[in-house]
């Protein structure tokens, strides 16, 4: 076994609680009248039809209980882990196991290893019972490793049904985002057409909240991340209170969405969270956004406070009208002209400028002008392999604390700002991805686990898994099978128009931003700050199991 702390250790006896239809999942069939298929009624409709025939339109599966136990087959299923990592993973693979060793002892259960690369070099390890022991209820996903490979060219594909046909696989289970839930369903239609009969499931899982529809309520890892955050802001916002000097800038991952800045915001109550849907749908500029920051700090100092804890979703630049409009130039330029980057890199500041000048339109510069040097290096030197710029490195905090410096030293030459300015910034990333999963995270996790068998053992191919009614005990969650296809609309990525699952954003007219929208005014000036404290695993059910507060505004 591994080196374990006490407290990792304490974790491995834990026993998540199932949904009352999965604690024995022998007795569990599909109902005789599954839900009908999908309609659908969009442009896109022959388009889908003609990319994924044979999962564009399957029934929505439901399950209940059977009058006897059933004897089935042993399975062998594949895994991998997919993207980036969220607390919980682990408890899917093991809800995995121990749902196929109940289905039959004699079931067999492959972990791929560093995600869709090592189906597609067919690089594995057998799981079994004595290597998962040390792994349940643990944070990372270390136990297999993932990758971001897309299984995407006819190479790809080929090699990747070679080795489900290589193992005999009767199913395999993608634990991913909507990228690799979307890869999901093109793998499973490449095995229907070759007649592989590999039946492919997918698992929802981001921190960023952003995989959710009607059907999938919550991916797995955001409750657990967003109270990681949340620990962190509260003890800002109490050392920001007890030493009554520092502004802290806190960037939260959720570079597509500001679900996380939302439920961090609602759990901690700053004096200030940025929406980025609400800040695109407002069409707001960068120098209305730094407004609205330097009126923070001007209000704050009237009422003689000079400290305060600001949260900005990481994708904010994106939503802002002209930054959108000046990245999409700017990946126009970078990616599509050959040795643009060390063209770029060679100059200096002015220089750099000016060759920049003859690919930019005006208001694009003059965006582009907005940014500190620093900023604007990483724009242009730190791309992604296909030359396009990483956003989620630029240091947003750091630009909108240079931005409101210099907005509040000129309220003070005309005499309009007197206060102290202190900022500090801080990004909350890496460390929300692998910690220990809090006990909503751990049954979730372990109830999608067993889930995927289920489908699995009932012939499905081509579905996600969705637990229902999060927001209630345990044993009452329900539980359905979702078809990946109904999920995929077209939308422009890199240049190139694909299907794709649409990333949810906040719903400024939900019950979740309803709720902040109606509350945040009283925090801006009140220090109304609450510590959420460390995750807690024992104790009352109202600090054990409480779920994230955004979803029980949204499920009422």
């Amino acid at each position: 076994m591994k080196t374990l702390s006490p407290l990792q250790l304490h974790r491995l006896s834990y026993k998540p609680a199932l949904p009352s239809l999965l604690r024995n999942i022998k007795e569990v069939i599909p109902l005789k009248h599954a839900s009908k298929k999908n309609e659908k009624n969009d442009s896109n409709d022959s388009a889908l039809a003609e990319l994924i025939p044979h999962m564009y339109s399957l029934p929505h599966l439901h399950f209940e209980r059977g009058e006897t136990q059933m004897k089935f087959p042993a399975l062998k299923v594949g895994v991998i882990l997919s993207g980036g990592q969220a607390p919980g993973g682990h408890n899917v693979i093991a809800g995995l196991l121990d749902a196929l060793k109940k289905l039959n002892p004699a079931s067999r259960l492959i972990g791929f290893l560093n995600g869709p690369g090592g189906l597609i070099k067919n690089q594995y390890i057998e799981l079994t019972e004595k290597n998962i022991e040390s792994y349940r209820n643990q944070g990372g996903f270390d136990l297999i490793g993932s990758g971001r490979t897309k299984i995407e060219t006819p190479e790809q594909f080929e090699a990747a049904g070679n080795t489900l046909q290589k193992h005999d696989l009767d199913g395999f289970v993608i634990i991913g985002g909507d990228d690799s839930n979307t890869n999901a369903v093109f793998l499973a239609e490449y095995c229907k057409k070759n007649n592989i009969g590999t039946r492919i499931i997918g698992v929802p899982k981001t921190i960023d909240g952003d995989l959710r529809n009607a059907f999938i309520e919550l991916p797995f890892g955001f409750d657990s991340a967003s109270k990681i955050y949340s620990e962190i802001i509260g003890n800002l916002a109490k050392d920001s209170l007890s030493a009554m000097k520092y502004y802290f800038f806190v960037k939260l991952m959720g570079r597509s969405a500001s679900h996380l800045t939302l439920e961090c915001a609602l759990q901690t109550q700053i004096n200030l969270a940025l929406i980025s849907e609400e800040i695109a749908e407002n069409k707001y500029s960068l120098f209305d956004v730094v407004q609205q920051i330097a009126d923070l700090v001007c209000e704050r100092a009237k009422a003689n406070k000079h400290y305060g804890v600001i949260l900005i979703p990481e994708g904010l630049l994106e939503f802002i009208p002209e930054c959108q409009a000046m990245i999409k130039e700017l990946n126009i330029y970078l990616s599509g002209q050959k040795g643009a980057t060390g063209q770029l890199r060679d100059k200096n500041g002015e220089e750099r400028k000016e060759l920049l000048r003859q690919h930019l339109s005006e208001a694009s510069m003059h965006c582009f002008d907005l940014f500190p040097e620093e900023i604007q290096k990483q724009l242009l030197l730190d791309l992604d392999p296909h030359g396009y710029i990483q956003f989620s490195k630029i240091e947003t905090e750091r630009l909108l604390i240079s931005l409101v410096e210099k907005e509040l030293s000129e309220r003070q030459n005309k005499g309009a700002y007197a206060g102290k300015f202190s900022p500090q910034p801080l990004f909350c990333g890496y460390e929300g991805r692998s910690g220990l999963p809090t006990n909503f995270d751990c049954q979730y996790c372990y109830a999608l686990g067993h889930l995927a068998v289920l489908l699995i053992q009932h012939g499905a191919t081509g579905y996600i898994c969705c637990i229902t009614d999060l927001e209630k005990p345990v044993d009452k969650w329900g539980i359905m099978g979702v078809p990946i296809g109904s999920l995929l609309h077209f939308e422009m990525r890199k240049n190139k128009k694909q299907a794709v699952i649409q990333k949810a954003l906040v719903d400024l007219r939900g019950a979740a931003f309803g709720k902040f929208k109606r509350v945040r005014e009283n925090w801006r000036i009140q220090d109304a700050y609450i510590s959420p404290g460390p995750i807690q695993f024992e104790g009352p059910p109202e600090i054990t199991q409480n779920p994230p507060i955004t979803l029980l505004l949204l499920r009422g």
